[in-house]
């Protein structure tokens, strides 16, 4: 088979498309026949120096694929495929991969590497293949070179692979030891590469090796002086791991932040672009840290808090911010064109944001002379920079210190967005008023920027600009949304009311632009409409009630288009997607006042059947905004809604079956719950289907985990909405319930991401207890959820004693023993008594600063004492 597998993966990377094809059939064929065969060829293929080189590559690719895979539960049937293979097998393809790092031909060697690194990834946390470690520890000492680099590069993915609780201590050190011997000058270019970047898999491993000072000094040195290669790409990486060290080990990081500095502006302003931006990145990322510390402690540091802010933005501000201010010169001429643009100013300027974020008020005063130096200046660039810096420091600083420079601002901005000669700064200073709106324009500030002597101003400059080219009118209509969320809250009567009706007819004008589909603009003109809609108030809703047709009509005329290219399908699923999404935010803007609804519901019968004909295009992304909307038109409607239920059922089904999507089936799941409230009983008829799919989807490991606690709150919907009748699903939801209120119970050594989702769940489950004991409350069929209580009381008290639950987790909980005693009464009485969340929860809940927790404490009370008394 050994020559014939040669061809097969170098028919298999042939041009003709029937060749390739029949060479995939046969290599699917051999893998399904004798998967050990098909290893074991592949890994001789991978090791052999007698085959090509394209054949060896494919060969590691295609076993290194046979070991990993991004979907979690594919991957997991791929761990026991590799375990459930013959221990020899196992031995044999493992010392292929070892022997082939030692290949002359560079690309076998990398290919190995990443496939020991998977192998290793399922092996050594199950105590498997222990000798790896020693034995690429024991080729570092080798003589060649190219042996050197691979085992360093093995080493690398090999961390980047495993968790850092399976390597213990002294593999660790000796890890490390033989990565910063490697990164030394006296080594070749490939060995320092390799190193320096193994070095950056291997910081999470260094914990320990960083508490101690000697180490760290000697780990730290290294890094520094690797960060003055003569070589860029090991500049660029040793400045990688800076940025990783910055936020791994920040608190280590006091002695050598000065030199630090020192290194990272010379790369500034010296070096090439790659190294310049990750310079820059150093510094970014102290300022999440800082951030981060500042948001969660509020700032008030006792000399033994256990976690301190050294506050190392505000003593570097006087050389941090005109280096980063330099930066901001550093344009490129298109990068406005170009979504994914990245270059040495705009890194900047997302720094100099995140200082400004960091310090606040003190960035002021250092970033204002710069913009009053150049915002007049005549070369475009200078313009531009003073403009950015001013956009990037706009959150952060406090109102009462930035007001006072943008009154002086706005007119200059407002004047340069329409007259100056260059696309470059009016785009910026279209972000620029964007953000002034987002930060400094609302009914929480004191002074508003926007007056009645400006407004008007403000208005027809944007609405100009949004005739200008594609990139600066996307930006004047992201302005304009900041302007009408300012607005959001201004009671009856609005500023933006006399321009109302202007204003729409420009957006949608935009949105009929030829080259509204470039840098985002149509997106962004019906976000601003959508902004507009839901911002407005009682005077304009005639306005958005005349919106409703001329958007309807645009969704039929996405539908009429006939033989598309997969492009123009694509074009048109993205226009329905809008669409879709303006017509939920008027449905819900209308329906929230029984004139304006009652009017609105003589279009609700072409609506749906307009929203049944985009699902019957059937593409996700539609999908998901139709189905958004119609969970608005369900609300709106009501009870009445149950006419529309036949004909959207089947969409409603394949809805709750998209595990591939799971945002679809998230949302979908959202949708199931707004029909509850809406049809309340006249759901029933659906609910064995709908319920049928909701305990397959729990019972599945392909669906996205975060799908599952709004499932069961869903459980909650339709039980409040069915009352008695959700009896027959109670033996298969309760024990549902039950064993995911066990696994959510304990938290101990999960992490921050963990224990969010946790609450996220408990949240689910309580509410669907919440919503099940109301259903059944002052019905007959009551002592049927009497089982149920013990363990409902002993989950309520677990978490309780957990410690760790959120507000909103902490609501939900008391107010399930509430709605327990209140539904059950008497015949709870003594299980409630036993608990400890009928005292010591209940007090906590009932002196919360909360007022939301503390009415539904003083609720449970109330219930309590009535189902003890009796």
């Amino acid at each position: 088979m050994a020559m014939e597998i040669t061809q097969i993966l170098l028919n298999a990377q042939s041009v003709d498309g029937t060749v390739r094809k029949h060479a995939e059939e046969s290599l699917k064929q051999f893998q399904e026949q004798n998967l050990a065969g098909f290893l074991l060829s592949l890994s001789g293929e991978l090791a052999s120096e007698e085959r090509p080189v394209d054949s060896r590559k494919l060969a590691g690719l295609i076993l290194k694929n046979a070991l990993d895979a991004k979907e979690q539960h594919r991957k997991f049937e791929l761990v026991q495929r590799w375990f459930s293979l013959d221990v020899s097998v196992k031995t044999q393809i493992k010392a292929g991969l070892l022997q082939t790092l030692s290949s002359p031909v560079p690309e076998a060697r990398s290919t190995a590497s990443q496939v020991i690194a998977k192998v290793a990834g399922i092996e050594l946390p199950q105590k498997q293949w222990p000798e790896l470690i020693g034995s690429l520890l024991s080729n570092i000492h080798q003589v060649a070179v190219h042996v050197k680099q691979a085992t360093l590069e093995t080493l690398g993915y090999l961390c980047e692979e495993v968790s850092p609780d399976v390597v213990d201590q002294d593999h660790v050190n000796k890890i490390l030891t033989a990565v910063v011997q490697g990164m030394s000058a006296s080594e070749g270019i490939d060995v320092r590469l390799a190193a320096t970047r193994a070095l950056y898999n291997a910081l999470g491993f260094a914990q320990a090796n960083f508490t101690n000072n000697m180490e760290r000094d000697y780990i730290m040195r290294v890094v520094c002086e690797a960060t003055l290669s003569p070589e860029v790409k090991i500049r660029q990486a040793a400045f990688e791991c800076l940025v990783s060290i910055s936020s791994t080990y920040y608190e280590k990081l006091a002695p050598y932040i000065q030199d630090i500095f020192n290194i990272t502006a010379k790369a500034v302003r010296e070096d090439e672009e790659p190294v310049a931006l990750q310079a820059i990145e150093f510094w970014s990322s102290i300022c999440d840290e800082e951030i981060d510390i500042l948001e969660e402690y509020g700032g008030d540091f006792t000399g033994d808090s256990e976690f301190p802010c050294f506050y190392f933005i505000k003593q570097a501000l006087p050389a941090l911010v005109p280096m980063l201010l330099e930066t901001l010169l550093k344009q490129e001429e298109d990068q406005d064109q170009d979504e994914g643009a990245w270059n040495l100013a705009m890194a900047g300027g997302t720094c100099l944001g995140l200082v400004a974020r960091t310090v606040g008020d003190d960035v002021v005063p250092l970033v204002i002379p710069f913009i009053e130096e150049n915002i007049a200046k005549p070369d475009w660039r200078q313009r531009e920079a003073a403009t950015y810096a001013f956009g990037s420091i706009l959150e952060g600083p406090s109102p009462d210190k930035l007001t006072p420079i943008v009154n002086v601002a706005l007119n200059f901005m407002l004047s340069a967005l329409t007259r100056d000669p260059n696309s470059h700064v009016k785009d910026t200073t279209a972000w620029t008023l964007g953000r002034i709106f987002e930060f400094l324009h609302g009914s929480t500030m004191e002074t508003p920027i926007i007056t009645q002597a400006n407004c008007q101003q403000i208005i027809t400059v944007l609405l100009q600009s949004m005739k200008d080219a594609s990139n600066v009118a996307e930006k004047a209509c992201g302005a304009l949304y900041f302007l009408a969320q300012g607005y959001e809250e201004v009671g009856p009567s609005s500023p933006l009311t006399p321009y109302f009706q202007e204003i729409v007819q420009s957006l949608l004008a935009v949105t009929h632009r030829e080259d509204a589909g470039e840098s985002r603009l149509r997106t962004g003109a019906y976000e601003a409409l959508n902004e507009m809609v839901r911002c407005s108030t009682d005077e304009t809703a005639p306005m958005v009630l005349q919106l409703v047709p001329v958007i309807m009509m645009e969704l039929h005329q996405t539908l009429e288009a006939q033989k598309l290219s997969s492009d123009e399908r694509e074009k048109q699923n993205e226009l329905q997607g809008l669409l879709c999404g303006c017509l939920q935010v008027i449905i819900q803007k209308l329906g929230v006042s029984e004139p304006t609804k009652y009017v609105f519901m003589q279009y609700a019968d072409q609506i749906m059947n307009l929203f049944l004909r985009v699902f019957a295009c059937r593409s996700a992304t539609v999908h998901e905004e139709a189905m958004l909307a119609i969970g608005a038109l369900a609300y709106a409607t009501g009870p009445d809604f149950a006419k529309y239920m036949p004909e959207f059922y089947k969409y409603l089904e394949m809805g709750l079956q998209n595990f591939e999507e799971y945002q679809v089936c998230a949302v979908t799941v959202g949708v199931v719950g707004d029909l509850c409230r809406a049809l309340e009983e006249k759901v029933l008829p659906y609910c064995d289907g709908i319920m049928t799919q909701l305990l397959k989807d729990l019972s599945s490991n392909q669906l996205h985990r975060s799908v599952k606690p709004p499932i069961f709150s869903c459980f909650g919907d339709i039980a409040l909405a069915i009352g008695e009748n959700f009896e027959k699903y109670l033996m298969y939801a309760m024990p549902m319930l039950q064993s995911a209120a066990e696994l959510s119970s304990h938290t101990s050594g999960a992490d921050d991401e963990m224990i969010e989702y946790t609450n996220l769940l408990r949240n689910g489950i309580l509410e669907a207890y919440s919503g099940i004991f109301q259903g059944f409350k002052n019905s007959p069929k009551t002592q049927l959820l009497i089982p149920y209580a013990p363990h409902i009381l002993q989950f309520l008290d677990s978490i309780y004693m957990e410690k760790d639950m959120d507000d909103v987790v902490m609501k939900t909980a008391i107010g399930v023993l509430g709605d327990l005693a209140d539904t059950l009464g008497s015949n709870a009485g003594s299980l409630i008594q036993q608990s400890v969340s009928s005292r010591d929860f209940l007090n906590e809940c009932l002196s919360s600063d909360d007022h939301m927790i503390k009415e539904s404490a003083e609720w449970a009370k109330l219930a309590i004492s009535r189902a003890i008394a009796v």
